[in-house]
């Protein structure tokens, strides 16, 4: 049976239920989202004379939880048309309408009696065959359906999305007793392909997956960071973006995930796991207990381990709980000689073995933390998973690591890992030992761009599932590599399909770059059918190397910059004018000459979660690799007749000048960054690379010509000109710009507008990007933009000057 999700019912809009109906609207599903009937009249009501009957009050708690939602940030919508798509309503006047939807997803508080009332509601006015499906972080899925029909219960599972739902990947699904095969199976398929999600079996058993390991390892850093006398801040430096982990680290994470929730899910597997053999590690610690007593939960009630503090002059500063006085006090800076050491070490990966030997006390943290870690996972399968990749994909999906426990322990050593394990006290499970005397020495392998993994019932690595759909670069990166510098690796993916994968740090451009792109467009030119540049790191690319910039200008080297410039430009054009088809496969931060690189190719395959902008101001100058000339060129292709065509051409400057970034690949279409009916996007990031070399191999085959070179792009001259000079001019006046923002937007108006003709005229793309060149020399002299570009490598931050 072929089972289509058209229309789906989210019931409960709290934080959970209204990001979950946001990320369906996001993927094109009518959502139907209830709430309770609230039972009192707020004053605002009673003021305007309204009864708990009126619609608008019936339907107050979903309405302003959804409202909520959508002004929250991160944003859970990719685009705000997009909230049209949900429908809200009240569990008493609009229960019947769930008849007509394909799936029903509950999301209300976390109790079993609450939940039951739900499901016997439910099930009244539920279409036999509909998926039902509960968001429990951890009642056992088996209690819920209990007293429900057979075929309430064949279609009942857990499905477990993380917050936000959005932006966190992991979508773990529970059966129930009686689920059927095959609805699993569905719900499998439809996270990874629709809801981009990294789709996880798990079993039904206390918090799951996901939240069993990462509470466990919050838990043990609240019994270790005592022991070893560790600060908040020395915590979170070390448990952060160093070892692969999200900025937020420990600390900050449990400020906003609330130290409440934490302690209820911790004191659920305490209470529900019996045979855990690190059970008390989920019994709080005295300073826990402490804060908790006195509802310092973080961010909702407004300290925990952090406070946010305004002093008398009005600024907001950051304290830090000190753990033994519990008091706050003024943020310290943590350093450690072991991180100084991996600073060189781009790859997260290749830190792990240097960061545990070292004899200070990260290295100390990191030996009992990971061997704690990696028995205590060992001792988890088959307890939550049969499958050992299973707890790393849950733990990169659900809490942002990039590297999952037995990934980091594969890079540590299966025998250094060991000494961990006993250095921290515990032991591993028996099955590790099976391993040992089998000789296998590590719990993944890679062959024929195929990931392995250790199979505890074969006792033998086995392929892990699923593959065909991806393309892995990390798996194929040394035996399909046609050719590589400093800054790129060229790989043959197959069918006549090139891809080229930056290796420069941040995949900033730069020369490097620049050379294995061209290498590239000439070997697909020669020998292959089409070309994808695309990669699978956190960024596609940062822009170009300013640093590079920096030094040239300095050193008044502006013959060599002006050549820079220009081959930059150059690549640029090959890569729209070629023999073969360009694809460009965006995703995360896209910026500056990352942007001008997609706004180049024949088409973009943008991941969903692509922020994609010209960014240029910022260091104070233009777009000076075709970026200015194309955004130019795509207001001209946008001139309807009867159009008022500066208004058009302003909306394309505005994008450049105010340096707008797109918060998702679909606000890059009001922009002009995508093109509508050309440019695609793809909500599953890890399915990019595969598709983008799909739609090559489609236009390859399909009789990819070259287009002619554009000799008829429309500008407006000295009344585009006119108008944007009075523009700036009124900025300036009104204190909105500086003098040296003012120069750079003339500047750009100078290129948008084609110069100071006296009539709208037909230019060549040439003819604008030599007036884009020339625009960016300028600049680069000026001291000004020598300072932003400073400010810029120095903190990452803009300067205003």
């Amino acid at each position: 049976m072929n089972r289509h999700i058209n229309k789906v019912a989210v019931i409960g809009s709290g934080i959970m239920g209204s990001g979950i109906a946001c990320h369906f609207a996001n993927i094109g599903v009518e959502v139907l989202l209830l709430d309770i009937v609230p039972r009192e009249l707020t004053d605002a009501e009673k003021s305007k004379g309204l009864s708990l009957e009126d619609k608008v009050v019936r339907n107050r708690i979903v309405n302003t939880s959804l409202a909520t939602a959508l002004k929250s940030s991160p944003s859970p919508i990719y685009h705000k048309k997009f909230a049209d798509r949900i429908t809200t309503g009240n569990l008493e006047d609009d229960i019947s309408k769930v008849a007509d939807t394909d799936w029903i997803i509950e999301v209300v508080v976390e109790r079993l009696d609450i939940k039951k009332q739900v499901f016997e509601k439910l099930e009244k006015h539920r279409t036999p065959g509909t998926l039902i499906t509960t968001n429990t972080s951890g009642i056992p899925i088996a209690f819920m359906s209990e007293g429900r029909s057979e075929d309430f219960q064949q279609h009942f599972c857990g499905t477990h999305f993380f917050n936000p739902a959005r932006y966190l990947k992991l979508f773990e699904i529970i059966p129930g007793p009686k689920t059927k095969p095959e609805i699993l199976a569905f719900l499998e398929g439809y996270g990874e392909k629709f809801l981009g999600k990294t789709s996880v079996l798990a079993k039904d058993t206390p918090a799951f997956i996901g939240n069993r390991i990462g509470t466990f390892g919050i838990q043990s850093l609240f019994h270790l960071v005592r022991d070893l006398g560790l600060t908040v801040e020395e915590v979170d430096k070390l448990t952060g973006p160093v070892i692969g982990r999200p900025k937020s680290a420990t600390f900050r994470t449990v400020d906003v995930v609330g130290l409440d929730t934490l302690a209820h899910v911790a004191q659920g597997v305490y209470e529900n796991c019996p045979d855990d053999e690190r059970r008390e590690v989920f019994q709080q610690p005295d300073f826990i207990n402490a804060m908790l007593e006195k509802k310092m939960y973080g961010s909702k009630t407004g300290q925990g381990f952090y406070k946010k503090e305004k002093g008398k002059d009005g600024k907001s500063t950051i304290l830090t709980l000190d753990l033994d006085t519990l008091e706050y006090r003024e943020n310290k800076k943590a350093s450690f000689a072991s991180l100084e050491r991996t600073k060189p070490i781009d790859k997260v990966i290749d830190r792990f073995p240097v960061l545990i030997d070292g004899d200070d006390k990260a290295s100390k943290f990191y030996r009992l933390s990971f061997g704690a870690l990696f028995a205590y996972v060992t001792h988890r399968v088959p307890e939550i998973s049969d499958e050992l990749y299973k707890i790393d994909d849950a733990m990169k999906a659900g809490y942002g690591w990039e590297h999952g426990p037995f990934q980091v322990w594969d890079a540590i050593g299966f025998e250094k890992g060991l000494e961990l394990i006993k250095e921290s006290g515990q032991e591993a499970a028996s099955w590790v030992g099976d391993m040992k005397k089998a000789g296998i020495g590590s719990f993944y392998s890679v062959k024929d761009g195929a990931t392995y993994y250790y199979d505890l019932d074969k006792k033998d690595m086995i392929a892990v599932p699923g593959q065909d759909a991806f393309i892995i670069l990390d798996n194929i990166r040394e035996s399909k590599a046609v050719f590589r510098n400093k800054g790129v690796v060229v790989e043959d993916l197959g069918d006549g399909i090139l891809n080229v994968e930056f290796q420069s740090k941040m995949n900033t451009i730069g020369s490097d770059v620049l050379s294995g792109l061209n290498k590239a467009i000439d070997l697909a030119e020669k020998d292959f059918q089409g070309l994808v540049v695309g990669n699978q790191a956190a960024n596609f690319s940062v822009g170009a190397n300013i640093g590079m910039i920096f030094m040239m200008a300095v050193e008044q080297e502006y013959d060599e910059l002006n050549y820079s410039i220009k081959a930059f430009q150059d690549t640029m054009m090959r890569m729209r004018y070629s023999s073969i088809p360009t694809i460009a496969a965006p995703h995360g931060m896209t910026l500056g000459g990352g942007c001008e690189l997609s706004l180049h190719a024949d088409k973009v395959v943008a991941a969903a979660e692509t922020y994609i902008g010209l960014v240029e101001f910022g260091v104070g100058v233009i777009p000076g690799g075709g970026g200015s000339k194309e955004m130019a060129l795509r207001a001209s292709d946008t001139f309807r007749k009867n159009d008022v065509e500066l208004n058009v051409l302003q909306e394309y400057f505005l994008a450049i000048g105010m340096a707008k970034v797109s918060t998702s690949a679909y606000e890059a279409y009001d922009l002009g960054l995508l093109q509508k009916g050309k440019d695609i996007v793809v909500v599953n990031k890890d399915r990019q690379i595969a598709t983008a070399k799909a739609h090559a191999l489609l236009m390859a085959e399909s009789g990819y010509t070259m287009p002619p070179r554009r000799k008829d792009v429309k500008v407006l001259g000295k009344q585009a000109l006119g108008m944007f000079l009075v523009g700036t001019d009124s900025m300036e006046a009104g204190h909105y710009i500086s003098d040296h923002d003012k120069k750079i937007a003339n500047k750009l108006a100078y290129v948008m507008a084609g110069g100071d003709l006296s009539e709208a005229s037909y230019v060549s793309e040439q003819y604008l990007l030599d007036l884009e060149r020339e625009a960016f020399l300028s600049l680069a002299t000026e001291r000004k933009t020598l300072e932003r570009i400073q400010h810029m490598l120095k903190t990452g931050k803009p300067l205003r000057n």
